[in-house]
């Protein structure tokens, strides 16, 4: 199993940062990629970045492109997003994600998500 909790939520002004932390720990050898995914009241979650465990590979929505970095401490197994430029449509609550093998199995683990409120 892969457990992950996520901090660093909170409340900003538009234009300002915040950095999302996601600590796993389990069967973190297990894990092929991590992401983060955000869900605001009445939408779906969507995808917003997303890193390969392996070569690093990552993956932005256009909305964040520019803005939001993914990026991950093996040694720490921890998962980051530093967000700036922050805009009020980027209030959500942010969850993190880790895709990870079980024998012949690919499993889906979820945080507990942490609420990111951007004000104008």
């Amino acid at each position: 199993q892969v457990q992950l909790v996520e901090s660093g939520g909170g409340l900003v002004q538009a234009g300002g940062s915040l950095r999302l932390s996601c600590a796993a720990s389990g069967s973190t050898f297990s894990i092929n990629a991590m992401g983060w995914y955000r869900q605001a009241p009445g939408k779906q979650r969507e995808s917003v970045a997303t890193i390969t465990t392996g070569g690093g590979v990552t993956n932005y929505a256009d909305s964040v492109k520019g803005r939001f970095t993914i990026s991950r401490d093996n040694a720490k197994n921890t998962l980051y997003l530093q967000m700036n430029n922050l805009k009020p449509e980027d209030t959500a609550v942010y969850f993190c994600n880790a895709q990870w093998t079980s024998g012949l199995v690919r499993r889906i683990s979820w945080g507990q998500g942490t609420q990111v409120t951007v004000s104008s």
